[in-house]
């Protein structure tokens, strides 16, 4: 009698798409051009990844179709990821983020609130891993603009750990 294994053979398709990262298209732009035969079509993406743990990233890709243009953003936002400092559910401490004409008030909400926020601050906020937040945009709404001031806000939050050392004080709680 004799045994046979099978061997499993993954296929390309199963490696890919096996990063951590959840992503959210935040906006498809359509520009056109007028040409001699009519109008030429390009479009661009507005696409935000992250973990739901702290890790969050921006990109912005530009293609002749929708799908190569959502993913060169894809990939432009898996590079620029950061690390974004959590307080629980909610952020450290209230914080204002500014990007050209928008400016973007973060404030931190007891559990339970939810996350607060139009759909382009909230993209980056939920997909930071943030759960309960308030915010405010002030000026521009443009959604590149407001998802650049929201990382931005991300980006200047300090921990209790990390104020103390830069004041070289330790805080009794």
């Amino acid at each position: 009698m004799e045994i046979v294994v099978a061997q499993f053979k993954p296929k390309k398709q199963d490696f890919e798409d096996k990063s951590p990262y959840d992503e959210a298209v935040v906006k498809i732009y359509r520009c056109s051009t007028v040409v001699k035969g009519g109008r030429r079509f390009s479009f661009a993406a507005l696409v935000v990844v992250g973990d739901r743990a702290g890790e969050v990233g921006i990109g912005y890709g530009k293609a002749n179709e929708v799908p190569p243009a959502v993913e060169k953003s894809i990939k432009e936002a898996r590079k620029s990821t950061v690390r974004v400092n959590l307080f629980g559910s909610t952020i450290p401490h209230a914080v204002v983020g500014r990007f050209g004409a928008t400016k973007v008030q973060l404030l931190p909400a007891s559990g339970g609130t939810g996350v607060i926020a139009g759909a382009s601050a909230r993209a980056v906020l939920e997909l930071a891993g943030v759960h309960d937040v308030l915010t405010k945009v002030y000026g521009s709404t443009s959604p590149k603009n407001v998802v650049k001031a929201t990382m931005n806000a991300l980006k200047s939050l300090y921990n209790r750990e990390q104020v103390e050392d830069l004041r070289g004080v330790a805080v009794k709680v």
